[in-house]
């Protein structure tokens, strides 16, 4: 029998970056309503030539661009991945001095044999998203909002990503319990 193969997403959760420093973050929250995630990383990769002929090949990874179309963004989110304010009448106010801070995005995709598999994207910061408006026809047409980050390699471990599938083999069943608890940083579980 196969492993599954992902047929959903949800669960989105992020999570600031409190200590730039150390690279740690505050407790992760929802972001409801998953519709779909896009992730293109970059690799930027070179030949050297020699005698006539490509001699050695080289890569590295460059930025990961992140992409997320959810049922809504709603004021609190934005205000915490934009860096925005919300001013003493409840009202989110966006300054181009705004600046967006460092955060984790984690979300869950799950499998065709019904388990799941996890992720954690450790840094990023996303940009005032794009809004598309129409009017209401006879139809409803939903208008769905999407929010892109870019995301790179945290500079005290070099690492970009965590993934596990639930069901993988030597995988402890706290590790799943507790992947959106705190964002996952590879510390043993006793």
């Amino acid at each position: 029998m196969g492993k599954g193969i992902r047929i959903g997403m949800d669960m989105i959760h992020y999570a600031i970056m409190s200590d730039e420093t150390q690279e740690t973050y505050a407790t992760p929250k929802p972001i409801p309503g998953a519709i779909t995630g896009t992730v293109s990383p970059t690799t930027n990769t070179e030949t050297l030539y020699a005698d006539d002929q490509a001699w050695e090949t080289a890569s590295a990874l460059g930025e990961i661009e992140l992409e997320l179309n959810v049922a809504d963004l709603p004021q609190d989110v934005l205000k915490d991945l934009l860096g925005a304010t919300v001013d003493a009448n409840g009202v989110l106010v966006q300054a181009s001095s705004d600046v967006a801070p460092y955060v984790a995005l984690g979300f869950r995709s799950q499998k065709s044999n019904g388990k799941y598999r996890y992720y954690w994207f450790y840094k990023g910061k996303f940009q005032p998203n794009e809004e598309e408006f129409q009017t209401k026809e006879d139809s409803p047409s939903f208008q769905t909002p999407t929010i892109t980050g870019t995301f790179i390699s945290r500079q005290t471990d070099k690492k970009w990503r965590a993934r596990v599938d639930e069901d993988g083999t030597g995988v402890k069943s706290e590790v799943i319990t507790n992947w959106f608890t705190t964002v996952y940083d590879g510390t043993p579980i006793a």
